[in-house]
């Protein structure tokens, strides 16, 4: 059996598509699992050795590409195919492997796809009513479409993540050496794409201070110089490896973390994907809540929330932020546990 998932992008999409893997493998063991994913999205993919093949695109071939890469997809005649994208692209595909969906009449269920629910979306951000699951969890909805195959069971533990050898002697020499031996860290992730998904600094700072007992490693990009803040709290027990380390030696670096603290990043969706313990600091988005039940959810009920998809609006109440302003660091501090 071949089974075909579709998903090119994006980097957080991506990392929560990838958990349908494990659910495949179990209703399908000897299935051979193919993915079709943007070229530069590909090494994400790389990292789980159950997926046979991947089919890498390059979006500066445009819709040429596409076609030409349907072509290739076609002559695989797969038995079941999975749209996780539901784009323009993904679309070209689905109409070139199977027809105005005909292949679904000669075959129940061949294809599935992953809709976004636009309608909904756009009712809850521009009119403020919810018809969406409440928690949404977007890990599970790249997991509904599948109960179409009797695909049901994704929580089995997966420990055999391939990261390149380079990326793991990395984190290996950043964190696990420069570290007491044996002594349990806390990975933070205080950075967002959006300022209105970021815990205060100063929040950061006091659960650094209050977990004396504890060590801990910052991840951040090369702009985010407030992680140099954190550290300063208490530089012999934090690690800061913000601009340090490529998108893959961060998730490296989550997959080796005992315990994980972030907000709705796409770090947050690896310490999901990882199943990993820790809590998401969830404010005001919809969309960022984790599936796996290790993963403590700290937010506030505010009739405001949630007011916005990414993080890239402005708040609608006068006290800003007060979703997350009001997640203390002594409640943050109080609920680590592992």
């Amino acid at each position: 059996m071949k089974i075909l998932i579709i998903r090119l992008s994006s980097i957080g999409d991506i990392i929560q598509c990838m958990s349908v893997v494990t659910g495949l493998k179990n209703q399908f063991p000897q299935a051979e699992i193919h993915w079709v994913v943007r070229a530069d999205m590909e090494s994400l993919v790389k990292i789980d050795p159950r997926i046979d093949r991947i089919w890498a695109f390059d979006r500066k071939e445009g819709f040429g590409g596409v076609f030409k890469l349907g072509s290739k997809l076609k002559k695989e005649q797969f038995d079941l195919i999975y749209d996780a994208h539901s784009n323009i692209r993904s679309n070209i595909l689905k109409l070139m492997l199977c027809p105005f969906g005909i292949c679904n009449i000669f075959k129940r269920n061949k294809l599935v796809t992953r809709h976004k629910d636009r309608l909904k979306r756009l009712l809850l951000f521009k009119f403020g009513v919810n018809l969406l699951p409440k928690p949404f969890k977007a890990l599970d909805s790249f997991r509904q479409p599948l109960k179409k195959w009797q695909v049901n069971e994704f929580n089995t533990p997966f420990n055999d993540w391939r990261f390149p050898r380079e990326t793991e002697e990395k984190i290996e020499n950043l964190v696990l050496k420069q570290l007491p031996q044996g002594q349990k860290f806390v990975t933070l992730v205080p950075s967002a794409a959006w300022e209105l998904k970021r815990w205060p600094v100063n929040y950061w700072q006091e659960l650094v201070k209050i977990r004396e007992d504890l060590h801990f490693v910052v991840l951040g990009g090369p702009g985010d110089t407030f992680c140099e803040e954190i550290k300063a709290a208490a530089p012999e027990r934090v690690i800061n490896l913000a601009g340090q380390t490529s998108l893959m030696e961060s998730f490296c670096a989550v997959w080796h973390s005992p315990y994980v603290i972030s907000g709705d990043t796409g770090f947050l969706h690896a310490a999901d994907l990882f199943q990993k313990p820790g809590q998401a600091i969830i404010g005001p988005t919809a969309f960022g809540y984790p599936s796996n039940p290790k993963m403590k959810i700290m937010e506030v009920d505010l009739p405001c929330r949630p007011c916005t998809k990414d993080g890239s609006t402005k708040c609608k109440i006068k006290e800003e932020r007060k979703c997350l302003m009001d997640i203390s660091p002594q409640l943050v501090a109080k609920s680590i546990d592992f």
